[in-house]
């Protein structure tokens, strides 16, 4: 069986600026966080998080939770990259209340994985269009951090 390897492409740090509990649907317990500003650093890649993405988070009945993120990276050379994600966020009942709680919890202690896709005009990042991508999260108390993979 071959080896899945990967490359580090870059942590990303953001904030959350508002937050609207939706309520109970259909679906699950859905959230909708506008997120805030933030930062991007990596070995080929660097920049800032744009304010004004959206994580459309959902709450399943088995205590996992899906986001849905749609954000915009700009480089530090100018170039607009666009990110997108989904991915699950599971821990025990206690874990996932602390973490909503606004605790610093260890990412030990739960799962935080996403797979980021990026669409971009940038000749210079141009790659990005053709890659595939796995996220390792944490959530902090005022903000989201994830380490971005390709994999290669």
């Amino acid at each position: 069986m071959p080896e899945l390897r990967s490359e580090f492409l870059f942590t990303a740090e953001f904030g959350v600026a508002k937050l609207y509990d939706i309520g109970q649907t259909p679906f699950g317990l859905r959230h909708i966080d506008m997120l805030g500003g933030g930062v991007f650093e990596g070995p080929r890649l660097k920049g800032e998080v744009l304010p004004g993405g959206v994580d459309q988070k959902i709450f399943r009945a088995d205590g996992a939770m899906n986001p849905n993120v749609r954000l915009v990276l700009r480089t530090d050379d100018g170039a607009l990259v666009y990110m997108h994600y989904t991915g699950v966020r599971y821990g025990s009942p206690e874990v996932m209340q602390r973490i909503a709680d606004g605790e610093e919890v260890d990412p030990s202690e739960y799962y935080l994985r996403n797979t980021p896709c990026f669409e971009t005009a940038s000749a210079t990042y141009d790659w990005l269009n053709r890659i595939v991508a796995v996220g390792v999260g944490r959530r902090l108390p005022d903000r989201a951090a994830y380490d971005v993979f390709e994999i290669l």
